[in-house]
């Protein structure tokens, strides 16, 4: 797999949007580069720009960016509420895929090279790509904002890392780095103070508050032994925030970084904003999310709203999302549409999901035409999952039943382990399909020659496990999925149980269905160890899936008559 690299430059721009589309056609300009999301902000008259592709392409793309942000931004005209030092603030790169943060590092300093030499820029390294621990936080290095550069670069601490030692009034100075991913966040309040929001924003941030006697506000200022201010800390690790107020919206917001998302996720992040807010006598009223997001931040804010909630948390991608929103207020200020706001949803190949988002009419249509795939194996898949979404029906009914409040969390937990099965072989309904075609494409290759037929060999070789591997991995998650339909038949609603009944069938007919397809593929397979291996595996699992079926049906007509 390729390597795999995220941009995120921030202009001093967010009002002139023609100026914004230049610089973003010159990102777009590199092909293979993907432009992922343009985010301007009025008030804070900066953009946000996202794109990703592989290293090499990336650095050429910002680096032409960079070059335009400097060319159409009067740094000496520009006002806005958010810190700035230059045209192009601060571009961060961060590892996607297959590539470290040391390999992403270097890249960073490759891209400041060529900023400072080539450009004429004053360039600065921070985070992972800057050496000197003593200047690799961003907000010292910015420390002054653009006003306070004309004399800060002249400081000999201060000598750019690349590029002249003179401040260019147009184009100001940037900062170039490698990064974790960042969650730019803000919060809004039903205030217009900036010095409320600002408390608020000490009260949760990582640094929290100088310490002072008396007035927290005013009081002089309390020193350690070396002169240094001691600070009280704020309730939030790996948070970085301000507080200001944006006319545009007419609101005071917390304007957050978060910067680890694992030690704090966005969803801790709203909830202590809120708790914070509300001891000062302010509403949290909604938020904003400036950039992009991961997948997994918003599932696990639905999933933590729900616990909330004492509801099921096995409910699908889609509704985690949606109850995200709503319980963070994200559309508050504006739509969230999260195709365009998380990452891998903007990243996602359509064609490699092309079976699972046709309309059921639009899926039979296709399988009862004359191309040959989709065949049995994806429709054993797709049984399989329509199997475990039955099962998931009857959990979810089961959590939510009057008179179970007590047993919401073990239902929601089968719940939410149903969910998985049926992602796994939605997934493998396009992937069956996938390893038909892989398979014709490697009888397509050319055989002109011994070399030629050897590479066309070995390919159809490949091709052919693959195609045994996937039907495999659809026999193994519908029969997996037995165990959470029969504990729906033995313990969930009874309203439902002969939704569990259906299930069964679905996931023995998955097993069967697949296990013919990993037959008759293994029929072309030269590997007699492999072959024999994953038969003995299959039949195995086919006469336990049949004997669980039998267990299950006999179980519902039971509790039916």
């Amino acid at each position: 797999m390729n390597q795999l690299i995220e941009c995120v430059p921030n202009f001093s721009e967010g009002v002139n949007l023609a100026i914004i589309k230049q610089i973003t056609d010159e990102v777009e300009s590199v092909e293979g580069i993907k432009l992922l999301n343009v985010d301007p902000g009025k008030a804070t008259n900066r953009t946000v720009v996202t794109f990703v592709g592989e290293p090499k392409l990336v650095i050429e793309a910002a680096f032409r960016a960079i070059k335009k942000a400097g060319e159409l931004i009067d740094m000496s005209k520009q006002k806005g509420e958010h810190p700035r030092m230059g045209a192009t603030d601060v571009c961060p790169l961060i590892p996607i895929a297959n590539i470290t943060m040391e390999e992403t590092a270097e890249y960073a300093r490759q891209l400041a090279k060529r900023v400072g030499e080539e450009l004429g820029i004053p360039a600065y390294l921070y985070e992972h790509a800057q050496a000197d621990k003593n200047r690799n936080n961003l907000s010292v290095i910015r420390a002054g904002e653009y006003e306070g550069f004309f004399k800060k670069i002249k400081e000999p601490k201060w000598k750019p890392d690349f590029g002249p030692a003179e401040f260019d009034a147009k184009r100001g100075a940037t900062v170039i780095g490698a990064r974790d991913f960042l969650i730019a966040y803000n919060i809004n309040l039903n205030t217009t103070s900036t010095r409320r929001a600002n408390a608020i924003a000490f009260d949760v941030r990582e640094a929290g508050r100088i310490l002072r006697e008396g007035d927290p506000v005013s009081g002089k200022i309390v020193t350690d032994e070396n002169g240094k201010p001691k600070s009280i800390p704020g309730s939030l690790k790996s948070v970085k925030a301000i507080g200001w107020y944006i006319e545009e919206y007419g609101v005071a917001q917390i304007s957050m970084n978060l910067t680890n998302i694992e030690v704090t996720p966005i969803h801790v992040a709203f909830d202590e904003v809120c708790k914070r807010a509300a001891e000062r006598g302010i509403r949290v009223t909604g938020s904003e999310l400036v950039g992009l997001i991961p997948l997994k931040a918003m599932l696990d804010a639905g999933k933590y709203f729900l616990r909330k909630q004492q509801r099921s948390t096995g409910v699908s991608e889609k509704e985690l999302i949606k109850i995200a929103i709503k319980s963070m207020g994200l559309d508050e200020l504006g739509p969230f549409n999260p195709d365009e706001r998380i990452i891998e949803y903007l990243l996602k190949d359509s064609a490699a999901s092309k079976l699972v988002s046709m309309t059921l009419a639009d899926f039979a249509d296709e399988t009862a035409s004359e191309s040959p795939a989709p065949g049995g194996g994806s429709i054993s898949a797709y049984m399989g999952a329509l199997g475990a979404s039955l099962a998931t029906m009857v959990a979810n009914l089961s959590s939510h039943k009057k008179g179970w409040d007590s047993r919401w969390e073990e239902f929601g937990n089968w719940a939410a382990q149903g969910q998985n099965y049926k992602g796994e072989l939605l997934r493998l309904v396009d992937l069956d399909t996938t390893a038909f075609n892989k398979i014709m494409e490697a009888f397509s290759l050319p055989k002109a020659n011994d070399i030629e037929k050897a590479t066309r060999d070995i390919a159809i070789q490949d091709a052919t496990r693959y195609a045994i591997e996937i039907p495999f991995k659809v026999m193994q998650t519908s029969f997996e999925s037995l165990t959470l339909i029969k504990a729906m038949v033995e313990t969930g609603n009874q309203n439902s149980v002969t939704d569990a009944g259906v299930a069964a069938l679905c996931a023995r007919s998955a097993v069967i269905g697949a296990f013919m397809n990993v037959k008759i593929n293994a029929s072309g397979y030269r590997d007699k160890t492999f072959v024999d291996d994953i038969l003995k595996r299959g039949e195995e699992i086919e006469k336990k899936a049949i004997a669980t079926e039998a267990e299950i049906i006999t179980l519902v007509n039971e509790k039916i008559r």
